[in-house]
């Protein structure tokens, strides 16, 4: 081979060499500058999505107590900057008002406490035992109409009732204020809003 060969394969392996070199050098550069940028987050940031707990609100209908509870929770979330570790959803155990927004009464109640209620009826089905961490039943009824969809007992310690979690009330069940008047839903929200600020002091968060 020729001098001027040679020098062609010296000039080309060495430039292959070059670009391996450098490729190597980009990828472990960006290893380095992603384990330095994860160390020096906030233990909360790491923890975004990997650790959020699910919460499901249920009630009979899906109108009154699960949807006040789920708002008045995410109210909660809002003002402490906790809507990354905790999301919440309601549903209700019957299939009455499937689509239907939250009653008119119980928001006008929510919203003398600066509450807005968002959202629209659905129905408890088998496949949010899975799907939620915490299953907070409104009353008696509901905690019973939840657990006879799990009759081998897998989900149990998953399903909680609302009031376990009152600080001040001492109700073991969250009224239906569905027939009742203006003074029912006010106290409904009063109630739940004690719930859920036990609630969130009970998951440590």
């Amino acid at each position: 081979m020729s001098k001027i060969g040679l020098n062609c394969v010296f000039i080309s392996k060495s430039s292959s060499q070059k670009r391996l070199a450098t490729s190597s050098l980009i990828a472990f550069g960006m290893f380095v500058a992603h384990d330095l940028y994860t160390s020096i987050q906030p233990a909360s940031v790491q923890r975004v999505y990997a650790m959020t707990t699910r919460l499901l609100f249920v009630c009979l209908g899906n109108i009154c107590r699960s949807p006040s509870a789920e708002n008045i929770m995410n109210y909660l979330l809002e003002q402490q900057g906790l809507q990354q570790q905790i999301s919440c959803d309601s549903a209700g155990t019957s299939s009455y008002h499937i689509g239907s927004s939250p009653d008119s009464r119980m928001a006008a109640a929510a919203k003398k406490r600066g509450i807005k209620l968002v959202g629209h009826a659905r129905q408890f089905v088998e496949a949010d035992f899975d799907q939620f961490d915490l299953i907070l039943a409104m009353d008696d009824s509901n905690y019973r109409n939840i657990l006879a969809l799990d009759p081998s007992g897998q989900y149990g310690h998953k399903v909680k009732r609302m009031c376990d979690f009152c600080q001040e009330y001492p109700d073991r069940e969250v009224p239906d204020p569905y027939y009742d008047g203006a003074d029912g839903f006010d106290y409904v929200i009063s109630l739940l809003m004690d719930a859920c600020n036990g609630l969130l002091q009970d998951l440590e968060v």
